[in-house]
């Protein structure tokens, strides 16, 4: 009716200011950590992989050996007794593994062949195919007597010691850049493990889900495997995924990173955890 002042309108809200806490970042420049600093620009790549890889080949022989040795003890037909495997052996038996991916073959045997239109001299000069199959025989990880490994809540025991060795490692030859992103990842695998997973949506369906934290060139500065037990080693009022996140981050808390995260991991408990507690911007895509 004329004359009459327009009502408000009672369910728009008055727009709010969000207030977003701000932590300058405090890390160390991105690069080379102290752990790495006789690595110059006259280092091979070897010598900056052996930063990584050392101690993964040290692990490898010295569970490989006690291993063969178990065999050696409960087999009723023993074999002629092989020499220890050393660590020149262990590299050259990567090596050849390795390059087993580009030189492809239709079966294991056929890199060990004699015949011109097949054979590839490389991997006879560089060990023989006997030495090969012992080696791959007996590739051994962790201690099966040992025991402090705990079987029956960790599904990765069997390399869990070679996984722990990487993680280390990625985090203390390299300091991470200012921004960081948690993500989920597929390691393509079609073998038969408890915790494949199938996600008909990835390109690579088939394989083992990784969580990972990288920087914004791409490094990974820590990583989880997800064995479908996040929820039991979650603390009662987290949420599985609050688990992980805390987990992969607890490494770079408290200087003012810059954490990007999609909205499979996000939820207001975790926010102000990681703002308030430890340090980070959040944003969420």
């Amino acid at each position: 009716m004329a004359g009459q002042q327009p009502q408000p309108c009672l369910w728009a809200l008055p727009p709010k200011t969000r207030k977003r806490l701000v932590h300058t970042f405090t890390g160390a420049p991105d690069g080379k950590s102290s752990e790495a600093a006789h690595v110059t620009r006259e280092s091979t790549p070897l010598s900056v992989l052996l930063l990584f890889f050392a101690e993964i080949i040290t692990l490898l022989v010295v569970e490989t050996n006690p291993y063969y040795h178990q065999f050696l003890q409960n087999s009723d037909n023993v074999p002629s007794p092989q020499r220890e495997v050393t660590e020149a052996e262990m590299f050259a038996f990567l090596a050849l593994t390795l390059q087993m991916g580009h030189t492809a073959q239709g079966r294991l045997e056929d890199y060990g062949m004699k015949m011109e239109q097949l054979c590839c001299p490389f991997y006879g000069h560089t060990m023989s195919r006997a030495r090969y199959y012992h080696i791959l025989r007996f590739l051994h990880f962790m201690d099966n007597s040992s025991n402090g490994v705990d079987r029956t809540d960790d599904r990765l025991w069997k390399i869990r010691g070679l996984f722990e060795i990487i993680r280390t490692n990625f985090s203390k030859f390299y300091n991470p850049t200012e921004h960081l992103a948690v993500d989920e990842v597929i390691v393509k695998f079609k073998g038969r493990i408890l915790f494949k997973k199938y996600i008909p949506k990835k390109r690579k369906r088939f394989g083992i889900k990784m969580f990972k934290l990288c920087d914004s060139t791409g490094y990974t500065c820590d990583m989880n495997v997800c064995l479908g037990k996040d929820r039991q080693r979650a603390e009662q009022h987290l949420s599985a995924t609050h688990a992980t996140v805390t987990n992969l981050t607890r490494g770079v808390e408290g200087f003012g990173h810059k954490l990007y995260m999609d909205n499979f991991f996000s939820s207001p408990n975790l926010y102000d955890d990681l703002a308030q507690k430890k340090n980070f911007l959040l944003w969420d895509s």
